[in-house]
């Protein structure tokens, strides 16, 4: 049975992405495509790399009926989607790709966004969208809330050692080389081709980037107590992919095997032979995540990789990895795609 869907902020990267998707899904119709600013264009004006198919023109969300919409993915804005997901039928099943219901506590919220929380009602049924260790809880959400593209990469190469105990979590160290597509299509000077190739930089430094506020609620719930990574991001000239460096103390080899006992069936995550390290263009355009360790010079210490696309399996890829679990799909479904290369 095809279920219809409708993707909310269609015209920006992640809409563009779970376009992508979807069109090789087997049983997901894209009924409505929302588009504030360019309501009333066809898709293939806005991305011709997808003109090959046939799509409904771009439309305001009040043009939509929601009646005929099974789900909804919303790649809104943060700040703009809980205000778009307030009025929409409370039984509609959403999977929404901004930040907007990520963290449980309204507090933390309003502390790393700068602004209060629109929809508490909604937030508190909310489902936390890391597919691989909420399956069951997103199997039976109304909303999923689907993660940041550096947290999902951070807690791929971490929670299963937070878990097991293996490592030191008081010394953490979290170093990530991220896309520029990670920040959105939206015009921004410092993302301008002049000023951003052929460099590298660290950003959002300190305790100032807002996926700490997923870290810090994430890890602390699997330990039990507060665990606080020192994590700095880096801005890569490229389009896709995230590489997470991870330093830790622990023995290299447990660490391996517990990785390879956490993601024996997972079906996207592949854990590399010990002592070899991932790189984003093995997983670009995929949903695969691919981690590795090696161990340090120094025994006790081990370094931890992790690489995924931003867009699909940070972003988009999840969001249509979870969708098919609130819809009874095949969680696999439209996304086993072979990764890009070169």
């Amino acid at each position: 049975m095809a279920h219809n869907v409708a993707i909310l902020g269609a015209s920006g990267y992640t809409g563009a992405e779970l376009i992508r998707l979807i069109s090789q899904h087997p049983n997901i119709e894209i009924t409505a495509l929302g588009a504030e600013r360019k309501a009333g264009m066809q898709m293939a004006d806005v991305f011709p790399h997808l003109r090959h198919l046939s799509l409904p023109t771009l439309c305001t969300i009040d043009e939509i009926d929601f009646s005929q919409i099974d789900l909804c993915f919303c790649a809104l804005p943060h700040k703009t989607s809980q205000q778009v997901i307030a009025n929409l039928p409370s039984d509609l099943k959403i999977v929404d790709l901004s930040a907007d219901f990520r963290l449980r506590d309204p507090a933390e919220y309003e502390k790393w966004y700068g602004n209060a929380h629109a929809a508490l009602a909604q937030q508190g049924e909310a489902v936390y969208g890391l597919t691989e260790f909420y399956r069951s809880e997103i199997t039976s959400a109304r909303l999923v809330a689907g993660t940041g593209c550096n947290a999902a990469t951070g807690q791929f190469a971490l929670r299963p050692l937070i878990s097991a105990g293996v490592i030191d979590l008081d010394e953490i160290i979290l170093d990530m080389k991220c896309a520029v597509s990670g920040a959105g299509r939206a015009l921004k000077e410092n993302l301008l081709h002049a000023e951003l190739s052929e460099g590298y930089n660290a950003y959002a430094l300190g305790s100032t980037h807002r996926h700490l506020g997923e870290f810090d609620q994430e890890f602390s719930l699997i330990a039990g107590r507060p665990v606080k990574v020192q994590f700095t991001p880096h801005l890569l000239p490229v389009n896709r992919g995230i590489l997470a460096t991870t330093y830790v103390k622990g023995d290299a080899v447990d660490i391996h095997a517990t990785f390879a006992a956490a993601y024996r069936e997972e079906p996207f995550i592949e854990v590399l032979p010990f002592g070899t390290a991932p790189s984003t263009h093995d997983v670009r355009g995929s949903n695969f995540v691919h981690i590795g360790v090696a161990a340090d010079r120094v025994a006790g210490r081990a370094t931890v990789f992790a690489a995924l696309d931003n867009l699909t399996k940070g972003s988009s890829g999840q969001a249509l990895q979870n969708a098919n679990l609130m819809l009874g799909e095949d969680e696999t479904a439209g996304l086993m795609m072979a990764p890009l290369f070169p």
